[in-house]
């Protein structure tokens, strides 16, 4: 479901931020009953998506509307009770625009949160608050912390079912975070709500008056949005060069694509990897326009003071902070797909715009999530899987350890014969801190 713009839509301001954000929970916490409140108490709705839900709540039985079916829009998840995949959704406020990854729970979905929560700034993690934290809650907790989603919000959801006593709350919120810091995540936001009653979501509860904290909407509007930390180094992974040739640029060689961090400025000395030459930064277009500098996440066209031999797949940085050129690394990966990946696996890697062949050397370990733990030597791995392996390739490339960069420092594994996705992975080291008795102890 996209959901448009008319009288019930609420647009965001032109100058609102957009924040990704992705929902986890376990079977029955309330996931899209929460999405689908907070979508019609904020007036996201279009009046003919409102009524098919109260058209469809009618039929069976039910007299309030069931606005779970606003987000289960999957028919065999309907049918089956089961969330089958990662949905997008879209919808705005007047403060703030937002993409929602909708992703399941259970175990065997793994790979989806980690595609939904790849790209997301934030994470809401649900809890039922009459079953506290359970396994699936530390299995959220640990891929937030192994993606390094910047923010982690705890929803402890279904209050009204334990009398809205601050006690219950404040004990599961205890719990998780203590468990997320051992994680290295750094900070948790933990919202008590009622999703079905809409308590917390968008309005302040009226049962919980001892709760001082934002609404989940307020926090998900005002949460700081940052594409990367704001001492990420620059990184200009060129997508296309701009070569038009015409009578008013015979001379004209620009490199197009996306700041992935960081900053660029004009009359900045950079280098260009893998080949390692080095230049100056001469000038920056956007939008058809001469600027002197370029941030993440801007797209725009770079000119070097040298005539280079650049091409798509390059990387332009700056010459003091570059990463390291390299043809073997380890990454924490998950595994995508049924058929297994095994040592010896002929790969193609993508990372940024660059896409070379590479092989799989090694299967260190295998990771589970809960407890954190590490079994070295596995011999495969299959889908959902998280392990540690280790990758050669048969060209350089520029790659940043994943706690730097997020952007430049992920890849995927891709089946050369289909270009089928197989892996999903993150360079250098799996979680910013070791749990007790975890990976490595």
């Amino acid at each position: 479901m996209t959901l448009g713009t008319e009288h019930h839509h609420a647009t965001a301001a032109p100058d609102a931020t957009l924040l990704r954000f992705a929902t986890a929970g376990s079977v029955d916490d309330g996931k899209s009953t929460l999405v689908g409140r907070m979508l019609h108490d904020s007036k996201s709705l279009l009046s003919d998506q409102l009524e098919a839900v109260e058209r469809a709540s009618r039929s069976r039985g039910q007299e309030a509307p069931d606005l779970a079916l606003l987000t289960d829009g999957l028919r065999a998840e309907r049918e089956q009770g089961i969330t089958i995949d990662v949905a997008y959704r879209y919808f705005a406020t007047a403060r703030r625009s937002f993409i929602l990854a909708d992703t399941p729970g259970h175990v065997q979905y793994t790979r989806n949160m980690v595609t939904g929560a790849s790209t997301a700034e934030l994470v809401i993690v649900l809890v039922d608050a009459r079953h506290g934290v359970v396994e699936q809650t530390r299995r959220h907790a640990a891929v937030a912390a192994l993606l390094r989603v910047p923010h982690v919000v705890l929803a402890v959801n279904k209050m009204d079912l334990v009398g809205h006593a601050e006690s219950v709350f404040a004990d599961i919120a205890a719990e998780f975070t203590g468990y997320a810091k051992e994680l290295g995540v750094q900070t948790v936001t933990a919202v008590p709500i009622s999703a079905l009653n809409g308590d917390n979501v968008v309005a302040p509860s009226a049962h919980m008056d001892w709760y001082g904290g934002p609404t989940m909407l307020e926090h998900l509007e005002t949460v700081r949005v940052t594409a990367e930390p704001a001492h990420a180094p620059g990184r200009f992974p060129v997508q296309y060069v701009i070569r038009p040739q015409t009578a008013d640029h015979p001379d004209y060689r620009g490199y197009a694509g996306l700041m992935a961090s960081g900053s660029l400025h004009v009359g900045q000395d950079v280098v260009v990897l893998p080949s390692g030459r080095r230049s100056v930064v001469s000038g920056i277009d956007l939008l058809g326009e001469r600027v002197e500098s370029a941030r993440a996440p801007q797209s725009v066209t770079v000119l070097l003071a040298d005539d280079l031999d650049v091409s798509r797949g390059d990387l332009i940085a700056p010459a003091g902070s570059a990463p390291t050129v390299t043809r073997e690394f380890e990454a924490t990966v998950c595994h995508l797909v049924d058929q297994p990946l095994v040592p010896g696996r002929k790969v193609l890697l993508k990372h940024t715009t660059r896409t070379v062949q590479a092989v799989v050397r090694e299967i260190e370990s295998r990771v589970t999530l809960d407890p954190l733990s590490r079994y070295p030597d596995p011999g495969r791995l299959v889908a959902n899987d998280i392990g540690r392996i280790r990758v050669r390739t048969a060209e350089p490339i520029a790659l940043d350890p994943y706690v730097v960069s997020r952007r430049t420092g992920s890849f995927l594994l891709i089946d050369p014969a289909d270009g089928a996705t197989l892996t999903a992975g993150m360079a250098g080291e799996s979680f910013a801190a070791r749990a007790p008795g975890g990976p490595g102890a």
